[in-house]
């Protein structure tokens, strides 16, 4: 989102559970990409807790470990973050020259952002004009400066040089739109669960138009099969993944599996029908379900029943060149609903804004 460059950077995805890795090399004449290195290292838990580093020496050897067994040379990498800390908003202000903007903006951040301004890295981009034609639609992004700090000294530490600074939502609209493009009839609402964020983005009319972060993902199943159960964290992750487990009746994890599902379903409902309150003339069309933890069997039915609507998994790697030999097609498919962020920040190029 901030800075960027124009030689293929690796998409480094640092997420609660694992960190995922993937380079894509662009072809020629900008029509597609191959891919060219992928790779997951799983995280110990509680390495990571609410989008906070809380130890990083296992994250710098997750890290160290992705790039050698995926075969990744490059030291150049794109980072992305989610949670409290970031701000993605779209807000009217008044028309003024893009000069003007560069002077005023930290002042009309100001009424949107819930910190102060100075302890954020803020970026912008102007989306056009209002409908009105007095005003202008403008993306602000908003960062906390200590998370960026923080993320970014561990790919240091590590040995990597984070040139990219991006967010979860847009990479993984990235992601989505080079693999399916974007449709300019339909409103789409993709939903990428990760371990213990869930990203909601909104795309209508062939743009982006609402996102937000909720503070749940898989650990959420996990940890409500721990405590009923009295399992550890490894049986309860298990479990929840599908495998069978000896101390966990399969008509005992149901029940459980299914009030959780409620909850996320219940916080994902909330989240869209607020922006399509605010825009009674449209209606969802699709549901496109990405990250680790949409892979739990039970959750795009849930997600049909109570929106009515088409759910279907994002495959980050429909339209991306892959050799078989080096990737097999089953492996792959596992890897896919973890990689989907990691390939999103692979797809960045210089002068990206």
């Amino acid at each position: 989102m901030f800075f960027s460059r124009s030689k293929p950077l690796v998409g480094l995805d640092i997420g609660t559970s694992s960190v995922k890795a993937a380079v894509l090399k662009p072809h020629r004449k900008g029509k597609g990409f191959t891919l060219q290195n992928l790779g997951i290292e799983p995280l110990p838990p509680e390495v990571i807790v609410e989008g906070a580093i809380m130890d990083s020496g296992p994250i710098i050897d997750a890290i160290n470990r992705v790039c050698e067994v995926a075969r990744i040379k490059s030291n150049e990498v794109a980072v992305s973050l989610s949670g409290h800390s970031v701000i993605v908003k779209r807000v009217s202000i008044p028309s003024m020259s893009n000069e003007e903007l560069a002077e005023s903006i930290y002042w009309e951040a100001e009424q949107y952002i819930p910190f102060d301004v100075d302890d954020v890295n803020l970026d912008y981009q102007v989306l056009g004009d209002s409908a009105d034609g007095d005003s202008m639609e403008v993306l602000l992004v908003a960062v906390k400066k200590d998370k960026i700090n923080d993320y970014t000294s561990v790919i240091t530490q590590a040995g990597r040089i984070p040139l990219v600074v991006d967010v979860d939502v847009f990479a993984v609209q990235n992601a989505f739109e080079v693999n399916y493009g974007l449709a300019p009839n339909q409103t789409t609402a993709l939903v990428n669960v990760g371990a213990a964020v869930t990203n909601v983005s909104v795309i209508s009319g062939g743009h982006s138009r609402f996102w937000r972060d909720l503070s749940m993902g898989g650990n959420n199943y996990t940890e409500a099969i721990q405590r009923d159960m009295g399992v550890s964290f490894e049986t309860a992750e298990a479990a929840k993944c599908g495998k069978s487990q000896d101390e966990i009746p399969a008509e005992e994890l149901t029940p459980i599996l299914e009030t959780v599902n409620n909850e996320m379903v219940t916080e994902i409902q909330k989240t869209i029908d607020f922006f399509l309150s605010s825009h009674s003339d449209e209606q969802l069309d699709k549901i496109v379900l990405a990250g680790g933890g949409s892979r739990l069997e039970s959750l795009p039915g849930a997600l049909g029943e109570r929106f009515g609507c088409k759910v279907e998994h994002l495959n980050p790697f429909e339209a991306i060149t892959v050799d078989e030999r080096a990737f097999p097609k089953e492996a792959l498919a596992e890897m896919a609903p973890a990689a989907v962020v990691a390939v999103g920040l692979a797809i960045r190029k210089g002068g990206d804004r």
